[in-house]
């Protein structure tokens, strides 16, 4: 592999940073509003599972107990 001279790095890694699309503020706002809404929305959803799976548990135990 060949190597290459620090000045020449730092010039090909602003080149490369150069060649970044980057998101608009709009973008990043939806984004992250999307990944609170899903957050939440997971949250919900394994809340109601381990409420039934704990209402379940504790019928099956109180069978036998």
């Amino acid at each position: 592999m060949a190597m290459t001279n620090p000045l020449q790095f730092i010039q090909q890694a602003r080149a490369e940073v150069g060649k970044v699309v980057w998101p608009t503020r709009r973008e990043v706002m939806l984004t992250t509003v999307m990944v609170f809404i899903l957050a939440a929305l997971t949250a919900v959803f394994f809340a109601i599972v381990d409420i039934l799976i704990r209402g379940g548990l504790n019928s099956v135990l109180g069978m036998f107990g």
